[in-house]
């Protein structure tokens, strides 16, 4: 009997782990959401996980010998929350129907061009090392800059990625609008950033696109 039934386990593994089952199983991005859609540069693109069971990470993020991994929250004292894809790909949703809801691509405009995340605006970190530059930048955030006074009571819920665990760039991005004196509710970090996205086969869009 106990053969039988261990029997019955090893073929349910051979079934589950064949080509066939594979391609009929779905790879989910929450429970029951298998896509949604997002506007990107004026088109409507669907964000999905590959559904190829053979896919494989992007070679720009293949390699792993990179970077100094970030803190959760390396922007303490302030209290930043820190996002994984579930609630990343909420605020994604979100964004869609409100604009006080920004996805924001912290990184160089190099990097956002070879690949980014459907729906994001590339605001480059590099952007708050000059006054004039982060005045735009916070107008476009929703802050009302008069002078050396900046108005925050409007600022938008900018929701910030870089390239992953080990990139620096978010943080930066976010310590500098901290100092200005930005809300910290009223910033995300999606910490696995690029890396992350990209092991879990969701859509991207640039130029690197296979």
């Amino acid at each position: 009997m106990i053969k039988k039934a261990f029997a019955g386990v090893v073929l349910g593994a051979v079934v589950l782990s064949s080509p066939l089952a594979q391609a009929e199983r779905k790879a989910m991005i929450a429970p029951d959401l298998y896509s949604f859609k997002v506007s990107h540069e004026g088109d409507m693109v669907e964000i999905m996980r590959n559904q190829n069971p053979d896919n494989t990470i992007s070679e720009l993020y293949s390699t792993t010998f990179r970077g100094t991994p970030q803190a959760m929250n390396p922007f303490a004292p302030h209290d930043v929350e820190t996002l994984g894809e579930r609630e990343f790909t909420s605020y994604m949703m979100d964004a869609q129907k409100d604009e006080s809801i920004m996805i924001v691509d912290t990184r160089t405009v190099g990097w956002h061009a070879r690949l980014t995340i459907p729906g994001s605006e590339n605001y480059p970190y590099t952007l708050m090392d000059d006054k004039d530059d982060m005045e735009d930048a916070l107008d476009d955030f929703g802050v009302v800059v008069e002078g050396d006074n900046y108005d925050f009571s409007k600022a938008k819920k900018l929701v910030m990625f870089c390239n992953g665990y080990w990139c620096g760039q978010t943080p930066a991005m976010g310590r500098a609008l901290l100092e200005a004196g930005y809300p910290e509710e009223q910033l995300k970090y999606y910490r696995g950033g690029m890396q992350a996205w990209t092991s879990l086969g969701l859509t991207v869009v640039g130029e690197a696109v296979e």
